[in-house]
């Protein structure tokens, strides 16, 4: 028995006639190309939308932009790559009428239309809504990190920098120490005049260069700088530290379709849940809206931010405190008295209202009580042998409104990993995204609409299929 055997290597093959016949009628690139030619790239804000009347011919944006659409549906996002796709691949060829621009004309496209990409996206959203793909009642928020183009051991914090200036400081001591004590012999010169003076050359610019970097830390306010993409921060990730940026992302309910994104180089979400939910409200263009994320989100300033946008907000309580790692009583066992501002403690003491500050941005109030003494449950409530003392923001009462919620609607907290987790996986793992190509803060963000994009296209398709899509446009 022998093998399956191919078509000799010199056999006369009849393709097809034209390009087009390569190309099924129900081909994403199909819709891609009727999408894009249907996009006022003038008003989105594209560069030389409108061919100039006079000089060189240039590349027409639409192709361009085709090309990169296609690209990052595909998980192809250099432009180098790019470049060779346009030279082989038969669904490009069709796509972009077979031009073949060189790698810098496609990089220089995307850096220099980072701006327009962003309402790109949102023009896709705006199809979305008229396909009726949002449910628009229920949006998860969340966050995750994407590598910057910028190496970890490019990247310095101030702690880090002023002990760079220590050692340099003592290993330039050390080296004027040993000149100092060295016998003036004629070694000894060849030496300070040779290698040693080189030595501390080197050293000094050094400490220079440091020492700039510490100016520049003290006149922005950071806490940390890196060299290569100065707008990129070290974040904890799951392995530790990398370089990265913090991707926003609110994701509708009812299919996973991002409804909005946002780049930043906050650490952490904390001051974010407003900011998303209310976007994400206003692209939905709802007047209520039930937003669901992790504890990393919670913040009374911006839970209350969301209740008064009538954004109904759920997140997980948050238990920080000290004592519940020693097995004492934590904040959650006492009992606030809203009306008599007061809180109870679990042996019936009242703690009352002792004074208040500003601190970190917040209105904070103080209760304390001195029963704790004679208590017999003292050993179970604070290490302190003469009273306990309580915080309380003084817009708590919507983290225990909302707790309450949580309490009643479990099934919410469930449902968040389900929803929010997809895109993330499917752009980082299945679309080879999980770093960004260009540097800067406003170029990133221009880069992950693309991603994002690709992304909801290829769950639009999926869910109606291309010819849908090709009538919805029409």
């Amino acid at each position: 028995m022998s093998f399956i055997a191919g078509v000799g290597r010199d056999q006369h093959t009849l393709f097809p006639e034209v390009l087009d016949d390569y190309i099924p009628a129900d081909h994403p690139v199909r819709f891609i190309d009727a999408y894009v030619d249907q996009l006022n790239l003038d008003a989105l804000g594209f560069c030389r939308a409108t061919a100039a009347a006079t000089g060189r011919p240039g590349y027409d944006p639409g192709d361009l932009l085709k090309l990169y659409i296609y690209g990052y549906v595909n998980g192809v996002c250099s432009s180098r790559k790019l470049e060779r796709e346009t030279l082989r691949n038969v669904e490009l060829m069709w796509l972009v009428h077979r031009l073949r621009p060189d790698h810098k004309t496609i990089a220089e496209f995307r850096r220099q239309n980072r701006k327009a990409l962003r309402p790109l996206f949102r023009e896709f959203t705006v199809l979305c809504k008229k396909l009726d793909l949002f449910g628009a009642e229920l949006v998860a928020i969340d966050g995750s990190k994407f590598r910057a183009v910028n190496a970890r051991r490019r990247n310095y914090s101030k702690s880090a920098l002023e002990e760079m200036i220590r050692a340099i400081d003592v290993r330039i001591a050390r080296y004027l120490e040993s000149i100092e004590s060295t016998d003036q012999n004629d070694d000894a010169k060849i030496d300070a005049t040779g290698s040693g003076s080189n030595e501390l050359a080197t050293l000094s610019a050094r400490a220079a260069e440091v020492r700039a970097m510490l100016e520049q830390l003290d006149q922005s306010g950071e806490t940390q700088i890196s060299l290569t993409d100065p707008d990129s921060r070290s974040m904890k990730v799951r392995n530790g530290a990398d370089v990265c940026y913090n991707v926003q992302t609110a994701v509708d309910a009812k299919h996973k379709l991002i409804v909005t994104v946002e780049v930043t180089n906050d650490p952490t979400d904390r001051e974010w849940l407003g900011p998303m939910a209310i976007e994400a409200k206003d692209a939905l263009s709802v007047d209520t809206l039930t937003v669901v994320a992790d504890e990393g989100y919670l913040s009374a300033r911006q839970v209350e931010a969301c209740v008064d946008a009538k954004i109904t907000p759920y997140l997980p309580k948050s238990d920080s405190s000290a004592n519940k790692n020693l097995g004492l009583f934590t904040k959650s066992d006492f009992r606030f008295d809203r009306e008599r501002d007061l809180y109870v403690c679990p042996a019936g003491e009242e703690l009352t209202f002792r004074h208040a500050s500003h601190e970190k941005g917040r209105d904070i109030r103080y209760y304390r009580t001195y029963a704790c003494k004679g208590c017999a449950l003292r050993e179970q409530c604070t290490r302190n042998t003469q009273s306990r003392r309580i915080s309380r923001s003084a817009n708590e009462h919507v983290l225990e409104e909302m707790n309450a919620r949580v309490t009643a609607n479990p099934e919410l907290m469930r449902l968040r990993k389900a929803i929010v987790e997809h895109p993330f996986g499917t752009i980082k793992r299945w679309m080879n995204q999980a770093y960004f190509l260009m540097r800067g803060l406003e170029k990133v963000r221009g880069e992950f609409s693309l991603s994002a994009l690709a992304y909801n296209l290829k769950r639009v398709i999926a869910i109606i299929g291309v010819p849908e899509l090709l009538r919805a446009i029409a």
